[in-house]
């Protein structure tokens, strides 16, 4: 089965979703992202997804308040956490990964800076490096989705892969927080194009029919699926086995009991 990996995205220190990625078609879920995360990890997962989309569109406003949320869910929880959203330098990685932060994606630097990429790879290995790519139309977004960048989102895919980069984010922004469903064609043609590289696929899944079809994906390199608006919404049948609609009442510092390995890892090939 895919892997699936609940998102928490961050603006002004709060758990927010945007719909299609615009700034001003927002929803604030939670108050506390970091009480969100450990809600997640109860729910046994076993990674998360986070996005400062402050820091993601360039601004510097509100970025300390996400800063320190970032820093705590990644001191409260044991699994690995990988974070986006504004990473545009060695200082930047450096300091992700000071924080705890297991893996640090690399979205607008790939298109503006690719030797970073291959810099950063070298540094800290392919594991704790990845890209994404957000893309409208075919073309990779920069900026927060906010910019266009003129470069198309497989050819980026395929320069990021020479790099040494071995996993790719791949977001269809159209289908972003709509629930209506993935973008299969667009994973299959990505999956088509690379050789090593493993996909990660986001945007659009609203129901369990669509894990299904992210599930066939398989032989198109997709073994991992981040989920956003369609859990905190609750769409999911098994969720109501689960503590989503009582989160008031949980134990949020007793996780699941499933065993977890000492030294973490999102996929041993990155």
């Amino acid at each position: 089965m895919a892997l699936i990996i609940p998102a928490i995205d961050l603006r002004g220190g709060r758990c927010v979703r945007l719909h299609q990625g615009s700034y001003d078609d927002e929803t604030v879920y939670f108050d506390d992202p970091v009480d969100m995360a450990k809600l997640w990890r109860v729910q046994n997962a076993r990674t998360l997804h986070v996005v400062d989309l402050d820091a993601a569109r360039g601004g510097s406003e509100d970025r300390d308040d996400n800063r320190e949320v970032i820093r705590r869910i990644a001191d409260a929880l044991d699994i690995p956490i990988q974070l986006g959203g504004g990473i545009r330098s060695m200082e930047d990685i450096e300091q992700a990964l000071d924080w705890g932060v297991y893996r640090v994606i690399l979205g607008t630097v790939a298109v503006r800076n690719p030797d970073l990429v291959e810099e950063a790879i070298d540094r800290f290995s392919c594991r704790r490096i990845v890209v994404g790519i957000d893309a409208r139309d075919g073309e990779a977004r920069v900026q927060g989705w906010t910019e266009g960048s003129g470069v198309d989102a497989v050819e980026l895919a395929l320069d990021m892969e020479k790099r040494g980069v071995r996993r790719i984010i791949y977001t269809d922004i159209s289908r972003d927080g709509t629930m209506t469903g993935p973008n299969v064609q667009a994973y299959r043609n990505l999956g088509n194009a690379l050789s090593d590289a493993k996909i990660t696929a986001s945007g659009g899944v609203g129901q369990h029919k669509d894990l299904v079809k992210i599930q066939t994906l398989s032989p198109y390199k997709v073994d991992s699926v981040i989920v956003g608006r369609a859990l905190y919404e609750n769409q999911f049948p098994c969720q109501q086995f689960w503590c989503w609609n009582d989160k008031e009442k949980v134990d949020l510092d007793t996780y699941s009991t499933a065993k977890l390995r000492d030294e973490p890892t999102l996929n041993p090939d990155c």
